[in-house]
């Protein structure tokens, strides 16, 4: 069973290492589960997890190779609250459901035969009217039909009767997919990291002063900088019309950022990038930098990201005033191509699903003009831009 799990492992794309599966048996053979499932779990995803933004796939192998009766019976060992199965009746149920569980002696008779069908089965079961399996009209199960019951091992709901789903997992907000966080988005931002020592000598150099007291004969103590991403950024956000949809997700990124990188510079826009910027959102009409001095101030060795649903009328793009706020002397499409020459390294961040995009032209001009390198504003999508920023 556990070489399954760990093939299980490897094919659902987990990067788990043979060294790392002899760690797990080195820990078995040294009882450290305690012979209880939910340590083993604990235990093997601390020992074959290095990556939390895999912890939702860990969980649907472990769930997918360790379902059955021993891990169904640990999980009753919990307790659950009477109030809270009448609250679950009461948002799934309708009334005459309601009095079809009560005339069955309600939510206490339907857990309390779950136990013991739990304790007297033997192995699968489908297609009948009692055991725990699938098909048939048993309320224990998956892809029958009952009344009511109890949900066990379906991706999800079909008949909408399900009074209770025992196998729901817990650590779905990891996966690649979902909309991000500030901690999520921090730990895709890390790919994007170059350390270097900066500032005062404030931090203590513990290898330099063993080192120099040795030699001295008596304690000299070392000090050093401290160590910060030396990766230097530059964003600019798109603000106001149809990014207002965006407004939580786009703050995330960026206190995110902040937090992230030392040396990061930003500035606004709206729609597509002209001939001027600006710092602040409520001073956006009276103080302004020009593009130019942006270009001209910050070195080619910054990385540069756009962060915009590229949502717009195609004439922002490629006419002279366009522009949907001020007669623009240039087309978009000319600051973009200024600034992808300039900086080598450039990305778009797309709030906006991936799928969506073929729907909007404006968005598929400005991934041209991006040559390609536009990425949905997901934990996958921020990963796979910091590794093109990173080449």
């Amino acid at each position: 069973m556990f070489v399954t799990f760990f093939h299980e492992l490897k094919g659902a794309g987990l990067p788990v290492t043979l060294r790392e599966y002899l760690t797990l048996m080195e820990a078995m053979d040294a009882d450290l589960a305690s012979r209880r499932v939910e340590d083993f779990y604990y235990l093997a995803r601390a020992t074959l997890v290095k990556d939390e933004r895999n912890i939702d796939k860990f969980d649907r192998v472990f769930g997918h190779v360790f379902k059955g009766l021993d891990l169904m019976t640990e999980a009753l060992s919990v307790e659950i609250p009477a109030e809270w199965l009448k609250k679950m009746a009461e948002k799934y149920l309708t009334d005459e459901e309601k009095q079809q569980i009560e005339a069955m002696g309600g939510f206490d008779k339907l857990m309390e035969e779950f136990k013991k069908r739990l304790a007297e089965q033997q192995g699968a079961h489908h297609g009948g009217s009692k055991w725990i399996g699938t098909g048939g009209t048993s309320p224990y199960g998956a892809y029958g039909y009952n009344p009511e019951g109890i949900r066990i091992g379906q991706d999800k709901n079909r008949n909408f009767r399900a009074v209770k789903v025992w196998d729901k997992r817990e650590f779905k907000d990891l996966d690649g997919d979902v909309e991000l966080g500030t901690r999520n988005i921090k730990v895709a931002l890390r790919r994007l990291r170059k350390f270097a020592r900066t500032g005062a000598p404030e931090e203590l150099d513990l290898d330099g002063t063993i080192k120099e007291t040795a030699h001295k004969g008596y304690l000299d103590i070392k000090l050093r900088p401290e160590r910060h991403n030396a990766v230097k950024v530059l964003a600019f956000f798109d603000v106001g019309g149809s990014m207002d949809w965006h407004i939580q997700l786009t703050e995330e990124l960026f206190s995110a950022a902040r937090l992230e990188f030392k040396h990061l510079e930003y500035f606004y826009f709206h729609n597509c990038l002209y001939e001027r910027v600006w710092r602040e959102n409520r001073r956006r009409w009276d103080h302004t930098t020009p593009t130019w001095d942006v270009l001209h101030t910050y070195p080619h060795d910054y990385k540069v990201i756009f962060i915009g649903d590229a949502s717009m009328s195609p004439y922002e793009i490629v006419v002279p005033g366009g522009s949907v706020e001020h007669m623009n002397d240039e087309p978009g499409q000319a600051w973009l191509q200024r600034v992808t020459s300039t900086y080598p390294a450039c990305v778009w961040l797309n709030p906006i699903p991936e799928e969506h995009w073929g729907y909007t032209q404006s968005i598929h001009m400005v991934r041209q003009l991006m040559a390609g390198r536009m990425y949905p504003l997901t934990l996958e999508g921020l990963d796979k831009a910091m590794r093109e920023l990173v080449r």
